[in-house]
């Protein structure tokens, strides 16, 4: 349900203009889509599920979950990296 496309919310038409600007540039990035794909079967399983009834629920191979896993962490480390949380998940400077 709604791979590849993302819904973007603005404080007026100008800002939502800029925002959805910003995303048309942005590469595609398939391990982002897969980490989607995955989280929403995920959130279907609070239990936990296996690797191999994850993959086939999300529709991706174990290879593409695991590309998935890594990009996620990538991204959480520059989130972190540009949000100045220290170590123990609390802002630094407070």
């Amino acid at each position: 349900m709604y791979d590849g496309k993302r819904m973007v919310v603005g404080c007026s038409r100008e800002h939502l203009a800029e925002v959805v600007g910003q995303y048309a540039r942005r590469p595609f990035v398939g391990a982002e889509l897969w980490a989607g794909k995955i989280m929403r079967v995920l959130r279907q399983h609070p239990e936990g599920i296996s690797k191999v009834d994850l993959a086939r629920e999300a529709g991706v191979t174990l290879e593409e979950i695991r590309r998935a896993v890594a990009w996620q962490n990538i991204e959480m480390q520059r989130w972190v990296e540009r949000l100045g949380r220290a170590a123990g998940g609390t802002d630094v400077g407070q």
